[in-house]
């Protein structure tokens, strides 16, 4: 019997490439579902696939947040497991294509989505006794990205988070991590998915950073990192330990 029967799973973005196939994974592992998106037609259909619930939530407003969280409890009796998975690309850069107004939409999904879900899901967890997140970061919030910075700006905020938060909230039974992905099949990839193949990337199914996903919330590790690429199990990021002081 897997870990995840009979648990409730909130996921976010669950109408994209992501959202999506880590539904079915934890649906095909017992667990109860509630979708979320913006997308209502998109998640309503997914949430129908597996047998969950949908709810519709701009996860960049902390009071939609905590309704959505407030309405997964009142549904399912409880909360188990939460995937906070929604994002956007950038779509600009720093000069002349900036554009305020994307950039405030651009970080408000991509960073304050997981910072208001953070906070939310540490309320409920709290109440619960304990549980597990999941943020979706990136490839790109462990290396440079000169073509897309200010996404990797956002994608190493997630993984500073992570990497900061997570310790810390074992004690209460609370297991925090990122999950970063290279080019999986997404939304995000969609208007550069063939330039992508035509260069010899290759496209990593959504399945197997569900695989990921599934892995974190039925294991131990809290304030890690899984990378997932090609070729490779998800698995966690060694990062290197910043030098110490020296004497002048």
């Amino acid at each position: 019997m897997s870990e995840l029967e009979g648990k409730v799973v909130l996921i976010t973005g669950g109408a994209g490439g992501l959202g999506s196939a880590a539904a079915r994974a934890v649906a095909a592992r017992g667990a109860r579902v509630m979708v979320s998106d913006v997308d209502a037609e998109g998640g309503a259909a997914v949430a129908e696939e597996v047998g969950g619930e949908f709810l519709r939530c701009d996860v960049s407003s902390l009071e939609e947040n905590r309704a959505m969280f407030d309405a997964t409890v009142e549904t399912f009796g409880g909360l188990d497991h939460i995937y906070l998975n929604a994002g956007v690309a950038s779509g600009i850069g720093l000069g002349d294509d900036f554009d305020v107004d994307t950039y405030r939409r651009v970080m408000g999904i991509n960073l304050d989505g997981v910072v208001f879900g953070a906070h939310e899901a540490i309320r409920v967890l709290r109440e619960q006794g304990g549980g597990s997140v999941v943020a979706t970061a990136s490839l790109a919030g462990l290396t440079a990205v000169p073509y897309d910075p200010l996404y990797a700006a956002n994608k190493h905020a997630v993984v500073g988070l992570a990497r900061s938060l997570g310790p810390g909230l074992v004690n209460e039974g609370i297991r925090f991590n990122a999950i970063c992905p290279g080019f999986a099949e997404s939304g995000i990839i969609a208007p550069i998915r063939d330039a992508l193949i035509n260069s010899g990337f290759t496209i990593i199914p959504a399945e197997k950073v569900a695989a990921g996903v599934v892995a974190l919330f039925e294991g131990e590790a809290s304030g890690e990192c899984w990378f997932v690429q090609p070729g490779w199990d998800p698995q966690s990021f060694q990062f290197r330990n910043i030098p110490g002081p020296r004497a002048d």
